[in-house]
């Protein structure tokens, strides 16, 4: 009998404890994550500031052609061929990942599709080291994201046993605090190499952090589940039943509804950047640096929700996933409105208090880690076996819209007032909230998840 209740002691420590292969892919995802932030921070002012300029912009293969397709409605300025460049870059980083888990799904598996990934984004990045070879820096980029992101989050959920959602929730927060390191940190290293060493000595170091990302990869993988894609065995599987057909579309769902947060939160990253600008009282402080806000309050906040989670666990009084999500919209939604109330308290000569910009970029941040992290432990427990891989890189189709539309509602910023356009942006936020929170018990039970 001690020998039996020392076992169930043992078994019930471990399933509190996060297995080491969390760690692994959570070190793999800040080293990436660091790469990722490090170059985009640089590439607008490297592409404005070099690359479109006379004695360069002619040395870019592929990029005259590129040219030509955007101004099929005539000629644009640089600032606006840049824009469009990065607004395509980023929306297929968001993309590409729904190929990548397919691919891993039948036939590569999650850890060469990793490995393959990672390989791809370290040559992408080294490529952007000469200007010739920029567009095909970014199409290595984008492959190379979409093979190893999803498939990266996707392997987090199969550390934990089917029944362990909480602290499946919390290694998820533990991973996403990982990106969020990486986030805030990356922009400072490659912007001082950059500075000091010019803007390709940046780049290289986005390509060594790359590099290192592998390395800690490949070193942890006997920590990691075997991944092994379901695809050769597919003659031998069965196709989805109808309990499995009716979960894929339930997390279909559940991804289109996060849109509207993805519209409201990714706005501070374009219109909040702008308004920061034009209407803050900055001192020397570069607006600039109010992207590495967010992330920072995703890693501050982080702590809190694993520790404040554990303890309403242990006391059967946390809320459910879908639940947290939608408190998570509400403070995106809450978030947005210090942009309103900051303008409303403008001195005389139309400044703001920094406190009302900070407040609102903390904000996002901390409502971030209510509803990403969470949303990715959702799918990862609900999506079937056989498409597993390919539901999660879908997450990201949220973000691929949601920025995309972003792009487009933010195009009325000056033609708005402060107030309205802010309130606008929180409305999507409360919109989304309250679509989620109907909608919530339905898909709770399409789901599978407990109530």
């Amino acid at each position: 009998m001690a020998t039996l209740a020392e076992q169930e002691r043992d078994a019930a420590a471990t399933a509190r404890r996060h297995p080491p292969g969390l760690y692994v892919l959570s070190a793999t995802e800040l080293a990436e994550r660091f790469s990722y932030y490090g170059m985009t921070a640089l590439l607008a002012l490297y592409m404005t500031k070099q690359l479109l300029l006379p004695g360069h912009a002619e040395n870019v293969l592929g990029l005259s052609a590129l040219r030509s397709l955007f101004e099929f409605r005539g000629p644009m300025a640089d600032q606006a061929f840049a824009s469009l460049i990065y607004g395509w870059y980023g929306g297929l980083v968001y993309f590409t990942p729904i190929v990548g888990g397919w691919l891993a799904d039948r036939f590569l598996g999650k850890k060469m599709a990793v490995t393959i990934g990672a390989l791809l984004m370290a040559a992408g990045h080294l490529a952007m080291s000469l200007d010739q070879t920029f567009l095909i820096a970014l199409v290595l980029l984008i492959l190379g994201s979409g093979l190893l992101k999803g498939n990266i989050a996707a392997q987090v959920g199969t550390l934990y046993p089917a029944d362990a959602e909480s602290i499946r929730e919390r290694g998820f927060t533990i991973f996403s605090t990982g990106i969020n390191i990486g986030a805030v940190a990356g922009p400072l290293a490659t912007g001082a190499a950059a500075a000091v060493y010019g803007w390709h000595a940046g780049f290289a170091v986005a390509a060594f952090l790359m590099l290192i990302a592998l390395a800690i990869y490949l070193w942890g993988q006997r920590h990691l589940p075997s991944g092994k894609p379901v695809g050769k065995e597919r003659a031998a599987l069965p196709p989805l039943t109808p309990e499995e057909r009716k979960r894929v579309w339930a997390v279909l769902l559940l991804i289109a509804l996060n849109i509207p947060v993805a519209i409201a939160y990714t706005m501070i990253w374009n219109v909040g950047i702008v308004w920061v600008d034009e209407k803050v009282s900055l001192g020397i402080v570069p607006a600039s640096w109010f992207n590495s806000v967010d992330s920072f309050a995703s890693v501050v906040i982080a702590p809190v929700l694993v520790a404040l989670w554990a303890w309403q666990s242990r006391r059967n009084v946390e809320p459910d996933a879908l639940t947290k999500i939608i408190l998570g919209f509400a403070i995106t939604g809450l978030s947005a409105l210090f942009f309103v109330v900051g303008g409303l308290n403008a001195d005389a000569n139309g400044k703001v208090s920094v406190i009302w910009a900070l407040l609102a970029f903390f904000g996002m941040g901390v409502a971030f880690m209510w509803y990403w992290p969470v949303l990715l432990s959702v799918i990862s427990k609900a999506a079937p076996a056989k498409v597993n891989s390919t539901l999660v890189g879908g997450s990201y189709l949220a973000l691929f819209f949601g920025a995309t539309i972003m792009g487009w509602v933010g195009s009325f910023y000056e033609e708005m007032s402060n107030a309205a356009f802010w309130s606008l942006d929180a409305a999507i936020a409360f919109g989304g909230a309250v679509l989620l929170l109907v909608l919530r018990k339905p898909l709770n039970n399409a789901l599978g998840l407990c109530t």
